[in-house]
């Protein structure tokens, strides 16, 4: 019986793969989901240019989902014997993706908003005392800084190559970095560039002077919070280390595979999952909010 529902869920999962691949279907069912909103579609293209996967579709990174909960799911089963502690550790599995997104979304926000102040900079002494036009510092500054943000400037290059349109070419450049502080430089940038005036260099250093300030109070913040982030890594650790040793002592596999067991295991897969996301929560730092989007 047991091993007729492992079939069962792994032929399943190859089912949402192939048809999440080949013919473009989301969701956890068997039929093809209703569309969504163009709002939700460009929150998870958001989301995915974030985090540095801005040419990885979203139906591939349930693809990749996919497997992992196959794959979790069958070492679930020879750690604990039994298929509802499998189901648990191949949805806990599922999530990796997701979680390696956030911590790679965090990471490249926090180069970005610490390179956001230099950057501005420069391009405030090429359009000043260097005489560049607004694009030409932009993209030269571009060229410079961070190695994550160069293809998304080298993309705005050639939109205005292309086009000459510094309305469009601001617009590339502000999906392919989808971050606040691109979001208002570019458009300080494009008022300046549309308009003319001799303030831009007023603009650019306020600019600056905030974004220093912002800096530096998510840095003390996170600092404050170091010792915290690591003590936080034992929720996953140790009961895991727990369950491992529980299989080396007696019959402990097969205490797992009853249904008390699995109850166990469950809750305590459950208890272990809601630590992790309610300790995340308490040390959030508030992330800014894209006003200039579009």
């Amino acid at each position: 019986m047991i091993a007729l529902l492992l079939a069962v869920v792994a032929a399943y999962g190859v089912h949402l793969l192939f048809t999440s691949l080949a013919m473009g279907w989301t969701g956890v069912g068997a039929g093809p989901r209703r569309g969504r909103s163009p709002r939700q579609r460009d929150a998870v293209s958001q989301w995915l240019a974030q985090a540095g996967l801005a040419d990885v579709r979203p139906r591939e990174f349930l693809g990749v989902m996919a497997v992992l909960f196959v794959g979790g799911a069958a070492l679930g089963f020879v750690i604990f014997g039994g298929p509802l502690a499998a189901a648990a550790v191949g949805a806990f599995a599922a999530s990796f993706p997701v979680a390696s997104y956030r911590s790679r979304r965090r990471a490249r926000r926090a180069e970005a908003q610490e390179a956001w102040p230099r950057m501005i900079e420069e391009i405030r002494i090429r359009t000043g005392a260097l005489g560049r036009s607004i694009p030409q510092a932009m993209f030269e500054v571009g060229r410079r800084g961070p190695a994550e943000m160069q293809p998304a400037f080298e993309a705005a290059h050639r939109e205005w190559l292309a086009s000459t349109d510094f309305a469009r070419t601001v617009r590339v450049l502000k999906e392919r970095l989808a971050d606040p502080t691109a979001d208002a430089t570019c458009e300080t940038l494009l008022v300046a560039h549309e308009l003319g005036g001799t303030d831009l260099d007023r603009r650019l250093e306020a600019l600056i002077e905030d974004r220093i300030q912002d800096v530096q109070g998510r840095k003390d913040a996170r600092a404050k919070q170091a010792g915290v982030r690591f003590a936080r890594r034992f929720v996953l650790i140790v009961p895991l280390g727990m369950a491992l040793a529980g299989i080396s002592v007696g019959t402990g596999r097969n205490a797992y595979a009853t249904p008390l067991g699995q109850l166990a295991v469950i809750t305590g897969i459950a208890l272990v999952v809601l630590c992790w996301v309610w300790a995340g929560a308490i040390m959030r730092i508030p992330e800014e909010e894209r006003v200039f989007s579009r």
